[in-house]
């Protein structure tokens, strides 16, 4: 027979022992009564009072499971199969600058696609949107989770083609293209600090996450940081909108993507001249 005077209880089920603690009250938290947080966990009772306390916040974690989430990695996965079998899904859905006009889809076709010579890059991107997907998801709810993504996915094409427009800039340039979910991860790394900010939760993991993943894009060669800057920009205005009164929430979204089809529209303007038919 168990002693469990010994040992540490959930207080909701006194019967069940819980070694797991709430990082906000430190009481200790079986499975059950577990919520996610951006460290750790939280319990229940946590988690209603923050509830009440930001009452117009983004809604409390719910038990969904992060379905978007493992949807996106699945298909990103598959397509990276396919693009290892044929260079004509990489040569049809890729994002350059160049193609903005006359291919507009490439603006969101490209963050599911990644470098076939590169599993990395697929396993990096992937590992990050299963992290912050399985807090987010939960918290925002599955139709506002994948439009964050998408929205943050399509601010790191906008983003990447108007910085091509600045040759002072280094590599890039208007016929450069650009592969991956890093944009739209970056979007999912600033939603968190942003929200979280909102709920008053640790941010610290998260900043430190963006600082180095910052300093790679610099230092590394090879990185659109253009566009993890602008998925970035583009997550956090999305997460501010989603903080507000929920019956505003999806005119927010609408009103962020308009706003980069404007920005996607003036980089056009700013093009150097290139060939009519777009590659030099």
């Amino acid at each position: 027979m168990t002693d469990f005077s010994a040992q540490p209880t959930c207080p909701r089920h006194p019967g069940q022992v819980a070694y797991v603690r709430c990082q906000r009250c430190d009481r200790p938290t079986c499975p059950a009564c577990q919520r996610p947080a951006p460290v750790g966990i939280q319990c229940v009772e946590c988690v209603k009072q923050e509830a009440k306390a930001n009452p117009r916040a983004v809604r409390r974690p719910s038990d969904e499971r992060p379905l978007v989430s493992y949807t996106i990695i699945g298909i990103c996965a598959l397509v990276w199969l396919g693009q290892l079998a044929t260079n004509k899904i990489t040569d049809d859905f890729f994002f350059a600058p160049v193609l903005a006009d006359s291919e507009p889809w490439r603006f969101l076709t490209a963050a599911f696609l990644h470098d076939p010579g590169s599993p990395m890059h697929l396993l990096f991107n992937m590992y990050a949107l299963w992290l912050t997907g399985q807090y987010l998801e939960p918290l925002l709810g599955r139709a506002r989770f994948l439009a964050l993504f998408l929205i943050s996915a399509f601010g790191g094409s906008v983003g990447f083609e108007l910085l091509a427009t600045v040759p002072a800039l280094g590599e890039t340039n208007w016929w450069q293209g650009t592969v991956g979910a890093s944009g739209a991860v970056f979007g999912l790394f600033l939603a968190v600090v942003v929200i979280n900010l909102k709920l008053k939760r640790d941010i610290s993991s998260m900043v430190i996450v963006l600082v180095i993943n910052a300093v790679l894009s610099l230092v590394i060669s090879g990185i659109a940081w253009q566009a993890h800057l602008g998925g970035a920009i583009t997550g956090a205005a999305c997460a501010a909108v989603l903080n507000g009164p929920r019956r505003f929430q999806w005119a927010g979204l609408a009103a962020i993507t308009v706003g980069l089809v404007v920005l996607a529209l003036i980089g056009l303007q700013l093009a150097p001249e290139r060939p009519v038919l777009g590659w030099p």
